[in-house]
Formats: C-alpha cells, structure tokens, sequence
C-alpha cells in the first residue's frame, strides 16, 4: 500500500535486533538497487535514505559524503543528494547519465554535527523529537519519492517507538526487512525484532542474512537466518556474502559526475556498486521486496 504522505509512495523499515550485522550497508545497498534498477528500460526510481540512528549515523559514511551539510529551505530541510553512476544502455543503445538525472536523497543528523566524532548524548525526549523532525520537516523533493528507506539503530527502544508513532501520523509503512548474521547470538536478537514488529503492527517483508559464508572458506557459518524465516513462516530474502574490499571501498572516494565539485564525489561502494560482487544478490532481494510492496507478488 502506498504511503498518505505526499513525500514517499512507500516506507521500508530496516530493522536488526543487533548491532554490528552490517544493517546500515544493507540499507545503503538496499537503496542504491532500488535507485539504480535493475532493468535500464524501465525508468529508474526515485529512492531516499531516512538514517534514524541518532547516536551512531553510517549512512553518510558509507555513502561518501560525510563532509556535506544540510540546509534549511521554504519547506524544511533539504536532503544531501548523492551522485549515482551512469545507469546502463537500454536495449536501444541510450544512456541515462545517472549523474544528471538520478540522485539518492539522503538525510541523517550526522549532517547536522559539527564534527563526526561528535557524540550525541540525548534523553528519550530529544530522541523522539529529533524524529518527528525528521519525518515533518525534511523537504524530499516536489515529486513523491518511490521508495523511503529507513535506516534504524540495533534493538526496540526510543527511537523505534517514536519512529512507528510518528510514521502514523500521515505515513503508512509498508513493512520491515529484517538483518541478521547467521550466529545464533545474532538470530536469537532479531526474534526479539519479530516480537516488536507483531506488537506495533508493522508487516515483516522478509529476513536477509548479512556476512554470510565466504566462498574460499568454510570458517564462516551460514543458514541461522534462513532457519529462523522457516521457524516463523516469512520470505527469506537472501544471503549476502562477506565481502572482504567493502571497508577499502566505503574509505575510497570517487567522482562520479563532470567536473571536481565535492559534491560529485561519493564513495567507492557507491560508484562501484554495479560491478561488485553483491550487486546481483542485493538486486534480488529487491526485486522481492518491491514485489511484496507493491503487489506484484501473492500474499
């Protein structure tokens, strides 16, 4: 079901019960598959990355613009846009330069510190109305977004309640992705996940298994998330390989668009996601996503 809000036809939740599963890379991901599509005869989508962990923001990290800043315009703040690559030809042999046309649209109160080491000691109360800020007044374009993606801290507490009780407020979620590694300390958090997703009402759309195996080794477990899918009856999305060049390639920064400007630099993982290893199995599991949100798929 679309959202009531004007400023996003859909909402996903990115939720992990603990920390460390590599939740906001998935989100990061998650959101650069849905921008820059699959399929370059269909008009790519317009996505934003809505980062709510207060005390720990990693999306402008991982996106490579950290050093950029928000600012305040007639309807509220402006969004960071992060430059994505050119998209691929078209059957017919045009190109759609991505650098022109298609941004990310990114909001998180790291942009609003004044030096990322920064730390943010706040109390439930500044918690909750730094969120209904954030989903109020941020300005995420003239045109409805297609996809908000809404990256979240580890567990149940604060923010997780202001989140749902603000997002009724105009907003309808369409439901939540869950991340897990395939550790049992891992799967045995993200139930407790589940457990908050059933009392709030918010819809599971899948479970994704974050860090999981590396193909020239057998160290690394893998399977905890597809078993807990199967115990609880939900799609299991997918799993998503360790991948030893992601820190190399979130550190890195690159120009994606004419010219030197700062703000045409993203990070490696941005420019180079089309030709990395996860590109194909995160492209999957959201063409499963969008089938469940958008219906294209059986219930």
């Amino acid at each position: 079901m679309a959202s009531q809000n004007a400023s996003a036809k859909h909402v996903i939740l990115v939720l992990s019960g603990k920390g460390g599963v590599g939740k906001s890379t998935v989100s990061s991901s998650l959101a650069l598959a849905l921008a820059m599509g699959s399929n370059p005869n269909e008009p790519a989508k317009t996505v934003g990355i809505l980062d709510i962990d207060l005390t720990g923001p990693s999306i402008p990290r991982i996106l490579g613009v950290s050093e950029h800043r928000v600012h305040q315009g007639s309807k509220g703040w402006v969004p960071v846009q992060v430059p994505l690559p050119d998209r691929p030809a078209a059957t017919d042999g045009t190109t759609t330069p991505a650098s022109k046309k298609s941004h990310l649209a990114c909001m998180s109160i790291g942009f609003l510190l004044q030096s990322p080491g920064d730390a943010v000691i706040w109390r439930g109360p500044k918690k909750t109305a730094m969120i209904r800020q954030f989903l109020q007044d941020v300005d995420w374009g003239s045109q409805q977004l297609d996809y908000l993606i809404v990256d979240t801290p580890p567990g149940t507490g604060d923010e997780h309640i202001a989140l749902v009780e603000n997002l009724r407020e105009g907003w309808n979620v369409d439901g939540a992705v869950l991340v897990t590694t395939p550790q049992d300390v891992s799967v045995a958090d993200v139930r407790k996940e589940l457990s908050f997703c059933l009392k709030v009402g918010i819809k599971v759309l899948g479970i994704v298994e974050n860090m999981s195996g590396y193909e020239c080794t057998n160290l690394f477990s893998k399977g905890g998330g597809e078993s807990l899918a199967k115990e609880h009856n939900l799609p299991f999305l997918g799993y998503i390989p360790i991948d030893p060049t992601l820190v190399s390639t979130i550190e890195s920064r690159v120009n994606v668009a004419v010219g030197d400007e700062a703000e045409n630099h993203v990070s490696g993982y941005v420019a180079g996601f089309a030709k990395s290893g996860v590109h194909d199995i995160v492209q999957a599991i959201s063409a499963q996503v969008i089938a469940r949100v958008e219906g294209k798929k059986g219930e």
